[in-house]
């Protein structure tokens, strides 16, 4: 498939939350509309078929409350009967507006009740009533007891119709009920199985989308960073995996052209490096074999001819031997500088205090001749070349025993732990650097004072610095000092038991 055909992720993932956002609020509306329906279903159960059926009990009852007191005082005469029969009336007209209100007519059933009732007052009830009152218990209504039973029996008849009508109306409700409660289960289900299978459908889909090219240009990518540089890098997947395959095989491709270079390059420094050590061997022996012709004869016409010239012949022969004799040093300091890293042997586990003590007293006559106090610390030990570190501390030494102030030289060697780094201080009461020349000083022939006034070659710090980084240190100027010279370079912690043991033993 070509990269233009291919649809980039962010829109693939926008069609699949657009779809489930889509199932999602069908699913959502279904189960808010059949919850409606049921809450519908039981609020009218609850407050409209069940206060119903209560109010046509009611009704019944003062119908019959009606009867009852109709029928006692036309027996006994006595008014207290008329107040059931009076009460009654009042609920009668009460419980009818009820279920009304609350159910309608259902069936024209209260309006017949209502119509029968009335009939009854009036065709037997209230005739009865005033006959009594008129002439007395034997007021000769006996013979409409049995119309007025007859007209009454109707009345029984529609309120129990009334009451059984009720009934099928509550017994449909709670079927209606029963019938919405399930569809909201079956719906809450279905929801739930419908996001089971919407977040396993989606998992399976992000895998093949994303997920599985991804993993197979990470495949394709350790392949290449494992050193197989030349392993094409083939993706597949949404746009933006694809792009990203390219652009990791361009840089596969960059790598491919920059190992060449440096291919080329490391042909080129062999070849350097093999001119160097020509030159080493030439300055080791082809240029100081006529050095030291030059420095021999010079010698011998100062011993055979000095006091026999006039005195500028004298400072001629003088100035000739002693440049001849720097130019010795200079080329040697030179081979030593260019033999580090270069010319390696094993790096062994080293007792600085051993090594130090010995660097001192090389140093024996100078100590004595100026009068200087070395304060040494308990040093620790450290891998490397022995000859090497000793030049170190040779040329940090020898250094604060040349530039000496107007007191006598104190030089103090000390170290501390900074994490897995030694650091070491050398620091003197010397004639100290000024800050700006902080870097300086570490660049070979560089030199602060004139020759006459401090010999030296001005290599000293400089291979100080090369030997330091070869063994993964770093060496620098503190500059907040007030007086003095304080110099600091670090050196890695030695971790093996076993040598370390070795060294103290």
């Amino acid at each position: 498939m070509n990269l233009p055909q291919r649809l980039p992720a962010s829109r693939l993932l926008g069609v699949i939350i657009v779809v489930l956002l889509a199932m999602t609020a069908v699913a959502i509306s279904s189960t808010v509309l059949a919850l409606d329906s049921l809450s519908g279903t039981r609020a009218r159960a609850v407050d409209q078929i069940d206060p119903a059926g209560r109010r046509a009990q009611t009704l019944s009852r003062s119908m019959l409350d009606q009867e009852t007191g109709v029928r006692g005082f036309i027996l006994t005469g006595q008014d207290d009967f008329l107040k059931p029969y009076r009460d009654g009336q009042a609920a009668e007209a009460e419980s009818e507006q009820g279920v009304r209100d609350l159910l309608g007519d259902v069936n024209g059933r209260v309006t017949r009740i209502e119509e029968l009732a009335a009939q009854w007052r009036s065709g037997y009830a209230e005739p009865a009533v005033t006959a009594i009152q008129q002439s007395g218990p034997s007021g000769g209504v006996a013979g409409d007891i049995e119309r007025g039973k007859v007209l009454f029996d109707q009345i029984r008849s529609e309120t129990a119709a009334l009451q059984s009508d009720i009934a099928a109306i509550s017994r449909q409700a709670r079927t209606d009920l029963e019938n919405a409660a399930n569809l909201v289960l079956w719906l809450v289900i279905g929801m739930g199985v419908l996001l089971v299978a919407v977040i396993g459908g989606l998992s399976v889909l992000l895998h093949r989308l994303l997920i599985e090219p991804l993993a197979n240009l990470a495949a394709h990518t350790r392949q290449v960073a494992s050193g197989d540089f030349e392993h094409e890098i083939d993706a597949n997947g949404p746009r933006e995996t694809v792009q990203l395959g390219e652009d990791v095989d361009a840089m596969r491709r960059r790598i491919v052209q920059e190992l060449a270079t440096l291919d080329a390059a490391k042909t080129e420094l062999q070849r350097s490096n093999s001119e160097l050590e020509q030159f080493a061997y030439v300055a080791s022996h082809d240029l100081q074999e006529p050095l030291r012709k030059v420095a021999s004869f010079c010698q011998l016409l100062q011993r055979r001819y000095g006091g026999q010239l006039d005195e500028r012949a004298d400072q001629y022969i003088d100035f000739a031997v002693d440049g001849a004799k720097r130019m010795q040093v200079l080329i040697n300091d030179l081979l030593a500088f260019s033999r580090v890293g270069r010319m390696t042997r094993e790096q062994t586990v080293i007792d600085l205090n051993t090594l130090v003590r010995q660097v001192v007293d090389s140093y024996s006559d100078r100590v004595e001749e100026t009068g200087a106090r070395l304060e040494i610390a308990d040093l620790p030990p450290v891998r490397g070349e022995a000859s090497l570190l000793s030049a170190v501390f040779q040329n940090l030494i020898s250094n604060a025993l040349k530039f000496t102030g107007p007191t006598p030289p104190v030089i103090a060697v000390d170290v501390e732990r900074d994490g897995d780094m030694w650091k070491f201080t050398v620091r003197d009461n010397g004639i100290g650097i000024e800050a700006e020349y902080a870097d300086r000083i570490f660049v070979i022939f560089q030199r602060l004072h004139p020759k006459d006034a401090y010999p030296g070659t001005g290599i000293g710090l400089a291979m100080c610095r090369k030997i330091v980084e070869y063994h993964g240190g770093t060496i620098w100027l503190k500059t907040d000092v007030d007086s003095g010279t304080t110099f600091e370079f670090t050196l890695p912690v030695v971790h093996e038991p076993a040598e370390l043991e070795e060294v103290h033993a």
